[in-house]
């Protein structure tokens, strides 16, 4: 497998406040291009596709796609090849002027690019055969990368030092980075997901997995759904960094950050509290957002 740095529980001063302590695991940090629990979701797929002998990974997603970057790089690096089913026929013609897509092409990673009534139906027998009989045998990784083996994954995420935390934060996006910190958490510990996207399915969706019922869903920081930020997070985010040296993404873990910042504010945890935020990469979708909002007349991300 990739080889990787340990992460480290990075502490955050909190100013004007002794009410808990804060810490960051820098999961961003365990792999260049391949970090966060980009890592820890595909890990255990990248073996079985190897047991299975197959030699291609395929898997579906967006233009500013996390997971479409870290298949693309993780398929190069272990020496598979990699298809990217992409949501949006428009983007067939600005592959070059998007980073994320720009990078997986670079990478290695073929695209298909299919309309977004199509991209709705992709784990369909019809249109998995389809892509069976243009692209041959394959491993297929789901959007996202959440499936059984990607959270047995990020059940590592958690340390035996971090048994002392009486929280572990993390964003959400398709359930399976959370599931994991559940089923790998102490019984003192509370699990509280930050979701990226607006709903309830995410609920269901993380019961799939989850082998305990010590969490809880904060739907109040999403900022109106999955990629939509706004002036008040970018600045956050610009002032985490140059407050603390970490940057943080607009998608997942700045929302959670701002999340957790908030709910200090508000006395949310109990006093005495050590809180454990996860940080999990994603860092390449700033210049996917940056792009984004260039011509909105709001700051760009730091």
């Amino acid at each position: 497998m990739l080889e990787l740095k340990k992460s480290i529980n990075q502490s955050i001063v909190l100013p004007n406040n002794d009410r808990v302590e804060l810490f960051l695991k820098r999961e961003d940090e365990i792999h260049s291009f391949v970090s966060g629990n980009k890592y820890r979701k595909l890990k255990y797929n990248l073996l079985e596709a190897q047991k299975l002998g197959l030699k291609t990974l395929l898997t579906f997603g967006g233009a500013f796609s996390n997971h479409i970057a870290a298949v693309a790089s993780a398929g190069r690096l272990m020496g598979f090849d990699t298809i990217g089913v992409i949501r949006g026929e428009e983007l067939l013609d600005k592959v070059s002027s998007n980073a994320t897509l720009s990078f997986a092409k670079e990478n290695g990673m073929r695209f298909k690019f299919v309309s977004r009534e199509d991209y709705k139906n992709k784990t369909s027998n019809i249109f998995l055969q389809k892509l069976k009989n243009e692209f041959g045998d394959f491993y297929m990784i789901p959007e996202g990368g959440t499936n059984t083996l990607a959270v047995k994954g990020c059940e590592e995420i958690l340390s035996a030092y971090d048994g002392a935390f009486d929280y572990i934060c993390c964003a959400v996006g398709t359930g399976g980075t959370i599931s994991g910190l559940i089923n790998s958490s102490k019984p003192n510990q509370q699990i509280l997901g930050f979701p990226a996207l607006k709903g309830d399915f995410l609920k269901q969706d993380i019961s799939r997995f989850a082998l305990k019922t010590n969490w809880e869903l904060i739907s109040d920081y999403h900022f109106g759904g999955y990629a939509k930020i706004n002036t008040e997070l970018i600045a956050f985010i610009n002032h985490f960094k140059a407050s603390h040296h970490v940057p943080l993404d607009p998608v997942y873990t700045g929302k959670m950050m701002f999340g957790i910042f908030d709910l200090i504010n508000k006395n949310y945890f109990k006093k005495g509290a050590k809180i454990l935020a996860i940080h999990t990469g994603g860092l390449q979708g700033i210049l996917g957002m940056n792009a984004r909002i260039k011509n909105k007349n709001i700051p760009i991300i730091d």
